[in-house]
């Protein structure tokens, strides 16, 4: 425990959380041996902390150790910063230069951001973990190196793979011994003691008194997700150092500095068990309710729009497209609402005028209004006994095609089957 805690006053690490503890313990554990480690962690979390431990807690100690950032380096020129090239191996090699591999010759090597090297140095990387081996670009002598690697990265590494953008062999040499560094919106008992931290540390530095935190803005603080996680902290208190008069920060001015709803709706932050905090899952039960009901009203609204053409327009001036479009639209609240009704056109009523009768659901308990209603009702005011007469006497009339009888109905053919079957009209 001695030397867990001399650990975090020589690097500056501040925090209890037990997996970051335990981060640290693996750090020291495996920094005696020469094997390969894997540091992963989001962006942001302190990953670079773990290297410097394992290089200052090993025998490598006094050799080299270089940091190398692999997403910064361009993929043409990367293998030559990390293996070295010959003179006019390519064009601008005026000289011959030495690689990272044989600088750090007994030291250690941080790969930050493993997971953006191109393939082809992949390979090159995997036979020095497996060999020790190299070659500078454009020669073909082999070099022989003696480096402790230990790489990070914040990327889904089984998802690479499984992608084609990493090597399965080389993921697996290189995490012979993975540390996770948590998330900092997973150490809320941390929060509070890094804002102090960094209040003390840019107060010095710009010469200004310390900022305090109100009760209310330590709460508020301690539940914000912080995607950017500890460097976004950091910027932050940094920011209101110098930006703010009042160095008492109440929780309204401490909202004006961080960005509202980073947590929706991609990222869903998980207790230590791996399981979504109830508040979390309210705010994703939320989102679902305000889809589910804004498709809704999109539905409703097409009903609307198809209810004032209807009116405007008798059944005959509609071409077959348009009834067909009709009909799918009523057919949608039909199969939700088994309470529902359709209303068509008797064609057969000679004398009466050529008016469309179309009534929808205004409710849920199956009730209808009537959108226009001019014909003069029958003597039966049972709508499903008038629904049913209506495809008898179509079906009559055509002499049982189901085609023609729809298009007599103004009803799609799959609407007419429907209805045949509800009122077991098949034989």
């Amino acid at each position: 425990m001695q030397d867990l805690q001399n650990i975090k006053n020589r690097f500056g690490i501040i925090g209890n959380f037990p997996a970051l503890n335990r981060a640290i313990e693996k750090a020291i554990q495996v920094a005696p041996t020469d094997i390969s480690v894997l540091v992963i962690g989001e962006s942001g979390t302190g990953k670079e902390f773990i290297p410097k431990i394992i290089h200052s807690e090993s025998r490598r100690k006094h050799k080299p150790y270089i940091v190398v950032n692999c997403g910064a380096i361009p993929e043409g020129t990367i293998d030559s910063e990390l293996f070295g090239h010959e003179k006019g191996a390519f064009t601008g090699a005026t000289a011959t230069r030495k690689g990272y591999f044989e600088v750090a010759d007994g030291g250690t090597i941080f790969l930050d951001e493993v997971g953006e090297l191109p393939l082809q140095t992949q390979v090159r990387l995997l036979r020095v973990l497996e060999s020790g081996e190299f070659m500078k670009v454009g020669s073909s002598q082999i070099q022989k190196t003696d480096v402790r690697i230990v790489a990070a990265t914040n990327v889904n590494m089984m998802k690479a793979i499984q992608d084609g953008k990493f090597r399965e062999d080389l993921y697996y040499r290189l995490n012979t011994v993975q540390i996770d560094i948590p998330a900092l919106r997973e150490r809320k008992g941390d929060v509070h003691l890094l804002f102090r931290k960094f209040a003390i540390d840019f107060a010095e530095k710009y010469r200004m008194p310390e900022l305090k935190l109100t009760h209310e803005a330590i709460v508020y603080l301690e539940n914000y997700p912080f995607p950017g996680n500890v460097r976004q902290l950091r910027n932050l208190v940094e920011q209101m150092t110098v930006v703010e008069q009042n160095r008492e920060i109440d929780v309204q001015k401490l909202a004006s500095y961080l960005p509202q709803n980073t947590h929706l709706p991609a990222v869903v932050s998980k207790n230590q068990q791996g399981n979504i905090s109830s508040s979390e899952f309210h705010s994703e039960r939320e989102i679902m309710y305000k889809i589910l009901f804004d498709m809704r009203n999109d539905i409703n609204d097409l009903k609307s729009l198809t209810s004032e053409l209807i009116k405007n327009k008798s059944n005959s001036q509609f071409s077959s497209q348009e009834k067909e479009l009709m009909s799918r639209v009523y057919d949608t609240e039909t199969d939700n609402n088994q309470n529902s009704l359709l209303y068509f056109e008797n064609n057969h009523l000679k004398n009466a005028q050529p008016q469309t009768i179309v009534s929808h659901p205004s409710n849920n308990y199956g009730e209808t209004e009537d959108i226009e209603l001019e014909e003069a009702l029958p003597e039966s005011l049972s709508l499903q006994n008038n629904e049913k007469d209506l495809i008898i006497k179509a079906l009559e009339k055509h002499k049982g095609r189901r085609n023609k009888a729809a298009d007599e109905l103004g009803i799609s053919q799959r609407t007419l089957y429907r209805k045949i079957k509800q009122y077991n009209l098949e034989d």
